[in-house]
């Protein structure tokens, strides 16, 4: 348990909180283990949970004209799921465990918990998901520019390995 507290406060989305609170949080969390090649959690699907990653790299996908394509990489200490728990939408990429994966599974149940045990602390974490989520906003919004200026770059397409 240390170890996942000592993780998670290494993170900007869990900047600020009490250990306590992280404690509680992985108390309320479960673990998902995947394997390489099976996915996370697929566009389009419903979303009720965000992940840290603890083990493997995971790829981020977006889906356009029947092909995949990379968004990003994830590695150990790196989160993903969580715009979907602040909009309430379905998942707008899908990821890809590319080694097997362990990750720590936050569910829109266990932040409910957190709101009902300590208001102050779950405003925290909202206020820092609101900041990482503006964070890929920003890298997105300067990837489009540069692709504007440039004439426009193809994304590298991502092919999916066979199961």
């Amino acid at each position: 348990m240390n170890a996942r507290i000592e993780l998670l406060q290494a993170m900007p989305i869990f900047g600020a909180l009490r250990e306590e609170t992280l404690d509680f949080l992985l108390g309320q969390s479960s673990v998902a283990a995947v394997p390489a090649g099976q996915f996370f959690f697929r566009e389009g699907d419903e979303a009720r949970s965000m992940f840290v990653l603890e083990e493997g790299k995971a790829a981020v996908l977006k889906a356009w004209d029947g092909r995949q394509y990379l968004l990003a990489m994830m590695a150990p200490g790196e989160c993903f799921g969580e715009m979907s728990l602040m909009d309430m939408h379905q998942r707008s990429a899908s990821v890809l465990a590319m080694d097997p994966c362990r990750a720590i599974e936050l569910s829109t149940s266990s932040l409910f918990s957190l709101y009902e045990k300590d208001l102050e602390q779950f405003t925290l974490i909202q206020m820092n998901m609101g900041r990482e989520v503006s964070r890929r906003l920003r890298h997105a919004d300067e990837r489009l520019f540069e692709a504007q200026v440039t004439g426009g770059r193809r994304m590298t397409e991502f092919a999916l390995p066979s199961t």
